[in-house]
């Protein structure tokens, strides 16, 4: 399996697929870069180049007991472009990875990046805070937590049987294979970094971050999202850019770059292209 060491010694592994202008996806928790199938192939298909990684304790990377927070995933993610030599890179970012894009562009620059793409993403902060009261309560965070170190099987498969991809629904009906999907790569990670990385997504304040960065982003956000509310999210985030183009998605879920991947897929085809 193609790897690269990070700046800590930790093993992540990492896809690299065709030739042409990179795409580099990072992925949401507890998940993998499997989650990107429907992107990667839809843009290696159009002359892209797809780079995708397992995050640090998720997929098939390395199961660190340390090191699950912002900093962390941001650094990983430094190292891979690095190693790749990567130049004028387009970063999609969904949910946690949304936060990851974000942190990486900040701490590292955007010397390497020429877009990003922000998909149902954490940013600037989901934590209920007085300067934040429209996030979401500390005991929210703590129950997922508590869920994942006791029963995470279950956890998982009922968080993506109903609210992430919005089959819990009136009307909706559960696609088992997708449910499968999410499952198996949520129980390939590690319990301790889907443990802290609760902390890395719900707590870490990107509002800096956001207004650090000057190249053009593409906010993308369903107001139907149940796992990061589209009201505290995706506009404080568009407000925040320097460079931020906002489309809203009418009854859309968290999980859209899977339920909704050709409607995904073209807007952010005609984003990079434009």
């Amino acid at each position: 399996m193609p790897t690269i060491t990070a700046t800590d010694g930790t093993e992540i592994f990492y896809k690299d697929w065709g030739q042409g202008r990179p795409i580099v996806f990072s992925h949401g928790w507890p998940l993998s870069s499997d989650d990107w199938d429907a992107q990667m192939m839809y843009f290696l298909g159009r002359g892209y180049r797809v780079v995708a990684h397992d995050r640090r304790g998720h997929g098939r990377s390395e199961q660190v007991p340390d090191g699950h927070d912002m900093d962390h995933y941001a650094d990983d993610l430094a190292a891979l472009t690095a190693h790749l030599d990567l130049h004028g890179a387009v970063h999609v970012g969904h949910s946690t990875g949304g936060g990851e894009v974000v942190r990486y562009l900040a701490r590292h620059g955007a010397g390497r990046a020429s877009k990003a793409a922000l998909i149902s993403a954490v940013p600037p902060l989901m934590l209920r805070t007085d300067t934040n009261p429209g996030g979401l309560p500390k005991s929210t965070f703590d129950g997922f937590q508590a869920q994942t170190a006791e029963h995470r099987s279950a956890f998982y498969r009922d968080l993506a049987a109903g609210p992430f991809y919005g089959f819990n629904r009136p009307g909706a009906e559960p696609v088992e294979a997708v449910v499968d999907n999410w499952w198996r790569q949520g129980m390939m990670g590690g319990a301790k970094a889907h443990y802290d990385g609760i902390v890395a997504f719900s707590q870490t304040d990107f509002s800096d971050d956001l207004r650090a960065i000057s190249i053009p982003v593409l906010v993308m956000h369903g107001d139907d999202d149940q796992i990061v509310p589209y009201a505290d999210s995706a506009p404080l985030t568009a407000e925040l850019l320097q460079n931020a183009t906002l489309k809203t998605y009418a009854g859309f879920p968290h999980g859209m770059p899977t339920t909704q991947a050709d409607v995904i897929n073209a807007d952010l085809l005609a984003f990079i292209e434009a």
